[in-house]
């Protein structure tokens, strides 16, 4: 009997359609966010009352800074499931009409990828000025919040004398981990990093593989999951991170345990910087409430909370107060770093860079 309703059901559903020409969930493509004022979007919002967020969880970013506000401020509730930012682009092309998540938060070389898979719905927010051009799309349909440098993290409890550098990391006898290269950003950035050190580019990533060649011949690229958990327990001696990240779960693991003992340092010969962006889905149920998170991430607040996450801010006019830059890492640290010079080059490598990685530097681990 289930089944017969089922059936009746979905037919009932293709005669609407047929009529109307509307589909459930379609009705976020037709939304012109531009066109409406922060009010009016904030209204329709609250309407809505809920945002479902994809690789935006509370341990990044101080992203649970933003989603306690959105209750506090508007009764916005919240969910997030955290994933690579291959995988948020995946789940909103996979599930389209059926979308379960609003808005995510990915590496700045998928923003033109999500465009070109017709999978973001535009939203440029008031804050539009103040951000540079190198950090939007034309038209608003990814916008960087805040940027990040590469960093190398410390359990100096297993490794006392914490590396400093690329060429430090080829000489001890610990093992990295790097994470899962063919999906996440925050791996395909630290490839990228190793070879800016080793006089690579964007554009020549080969130096970055042959680094971590070297390091899986010598048995010393560590092979399981990059993890929050594997880091505290101390599964994980060394691991390349992006700063906001390792300096959060260094203060974060000392809270849990006082005899935690972590370093965090920016490689001195080389490290990237590059940012993470907001994307609407374009199939979002709640398209008010994902331009209202985003409209709050560019706040002068949104911008304040991911700062207390470590991260930088993407508006250089935001002041932040003093106990927030004193959590941070002395600039000094900062003066071999770059951000990405080359993004249509970057994107283009970062394509392929999975499989070089399999095949450059898994073959030959250990």
């Amino acid at each position: 009997m289930k089944k017969k309703l089922i059936h009746m059901t979905a037919g009932l559903c293709v005669v609407a359609l047929l009529l109307s020409g509307c589909a459930a969930g379609s009705a976020a493509k037709k939304v012109d966010l531009n066109s409406m004022t922060v009010d009016q979007i904030t209204a329709e919002a609250q309407k809505e009352g809920r945002v479902d967020s994809v690789g935006m969880p509370d341990t990044w970013a101080n992203w649970v800074g933003t989603w306690t506000d959105l209750k506090t401020k508007y009764g916005i509730d919240h969910s997030d499931t955290d994933m690579s930012s291959a995988e948020e682009l995946a789940i909103f092309e996979n599930e389209k009409n059926n979308a379960t998540k609003d808005i995510g938060d990915i590496g700045q070389s998928f923003g033109p990828t999500a465009v070109q898979k017709g999978l973001t719905l535009p939203y440029k927010t008031s804050h539009w000025n103040d951000i540079p051009d190198w950090a939007k799309d034309k038209d608003g349909n990814w916008i960087i919040g805040y940027y990040g440098t590469i960093t190398i993290m410390t359990n100096t409890k297993l490794v006392p004398n914490a590396p400093k550098s690329f060429a430090d990391l080829l000489t001890g006898d610990y093992k990295v981990s790097v994470g899962d290269v063919a999906k996440a950003n925050q791996a395909q950035n630290a490839v990228l990093s190793a070879a800016i050190a080793n006089g690579g580019s964007e554009t020549d990533i080969q130096p970055g593989l042959d680094f971590f060649k070297k390091l899986a011949e010598q048995g010393r690229l560590d092979k399981g999951d990059l993890t929050l958990a594997r880091l505290e327990k101390g599964e994980i001696a060394v691991a390349l991170l992006w700063d906001y990240n390792a300096l959060n779960y260094r203060d974060q693991f000392k809270k849990n345990n006082p005899d935690a003992a972590f370093e965090v340092n920016v490689p001195s010969d080389g490290a990237i910087q590059s940012g993470y962006c907001t994307v609407i889905n374009a199939y979002t149920k709640h398209p008010y409430a994902a331009a209202l998170a985003r409209e709050y991430i560019l706040s002068d607040a949104g911008q304040i909370n991911l700062a207390k996450g470590y991260a930088k801010p993407i508006r250089s006019n935001v002041v932040l107060p003093d106990d927030v830059k004193a959590k941070m890492i002395p600039d000094e640290q900062y003066k071999n770093a770059r951000m990405i010079k080359d993004q249509d080059g970057w994107n283009n490598t970062a394509k392929d860079l999975g499989t070089k990685w399999q095949e450059d530097v898994m073959t030959a681990a250990k």
